[in-house]
């Protein structure tokens, strides 16, 4: 197969790339400027995500498309205004390079959305497919394109499939989950031993990697569009996920038993109120649908995600 991926350079981009020429694909990669490609990746122009926004070189001759390519999140976004620049790129730029890439005779399209178009905390549901309620500008955008994918794909025929992972980790890391990486590795005491009721669900990048693979190769049927939320099998506490993370690292883990309530409190009087409840928080995602529909299921363990990461942080640090 022929497969074209836009953000070909980035954390989830490269491995990919690599996983799907391994497989015997022809993978090209579609990026700005001239950033580090692996040696199996054909090198092409990518359009800008906007609405007018020019695709033809990248697509011409491919099979299939796979959209890594966004205006990611940020914890503190300085934009004057967040929704319409995330929508500017993630929703029309996505949308424009769907309508190109239909027009280009291209059978099937994988969008790599975000949780955060369910939402950001559960309480008693895992979120899945169907109860999307995005709160934040980059949830709202990743929804709505979801939303004209599926329209694309009903009046032209493409094939869309549509995955939204939660927070991923693995070897490159970076945002929140390096930070906590180097906090631990440190052995700094952590205000979190009380955190051990709540639910994170997570995704390794070798599974992230390995479900886009198994969706290319079981693609829908033409004018269909699928949504898919997916996650690791195991959904630790963040307590938890700090204990499995520290006995990858080889450090202990020191977890100070500090109310939650308490914790909560102090952070809001700091600002940091937001941050803190989405630590503490619950965010469950269930993967059956994607099991049911394509037989999908983790290949890799958390164990063994956090064991590859922390390979890779030892051997930068080295």
């Amino acid at each position: 197969m022929r497969v074209l991926v836009t953000g070909a350079n980035g954390f989830v981009g490269q491995p990919l790339c690599r996983r799907l020429a391994e497989l015997g694909h022809h993978v090209a990669g579609a990026v700005r400027g001239q950033p580090y490609l692996p040696d199996c990746v054909e090198r092409r122009p990518a359009g800008r995500l906007v609405a007018d926004g020019n695709w033809s070189a990248a697509l011409e001759g491919m099979q299939a498309v796979v959209h890594l390519a966004a205006r990611v999140h940020v914890m503190h976004d300085a934009s004057h205004d967040p929704l319409a620049e995330f929508r500017a790129a993630n929703g029309a730029g996505t949308l424009r390079l769907a309508e190109q890439a239909a027009q280009a005779g291209i059978g099937h399209l994988v969008f790599l959305s975000s949780i955060k178009a369910n939402g950001e905390e559960t309480t008693h549901t895992p979120f899945g497919p169907l109860n999307a309620a995005p709160v934040d500008p980059y949830g709202i955008s990743k929804l709505e394109a979801e939303q004209g994918l599926a329209e694309i794909a009903a009046r032209t025929g493409l094939a869309v499939t549509v995955l939204r992972p939660p927070l991923v980790y693995g070897p490159g890391v970076k945002g929140n989950f390096r930070a906590l990486i180097r906090l631990v590795n440190r052995g700094l005491p952590l205000p979190l031993g009380c955190c051990t009721h709540n639910r994170r669900s997570l995704i390794g990048l070798g599974n992230l990697v390995d479900a886009i693979r198994a969706v290319l190769d079981q693609p829908p049927h033409p004018g269909q569009c699928r949504v898919f939320t997916l996650c690791d099998a195991e959904a630790p506490s963040t307590a938890d996920l700090v204990r499995s993370l520290a006995r990858a690292l080889g450090r202990p883990a020191r977890l100070l038993p500090i109310p939650v309530g308490l914790m909560r409190l102090g952070a809001g009087l700091l600002g940091k109120g937001a941050a803190i409840q989405r630590l503490t928080a619950s965010l469950e995602v269930d993967g059956s649908a994607l099991a049911a529909a394509i037989g999908w299921v983790p290949p890799e363990t958390l164990d063994e995600g956090l064991t590859a990461t922390a390979r890779w942080w030892r051997n930068k640090e080295s």
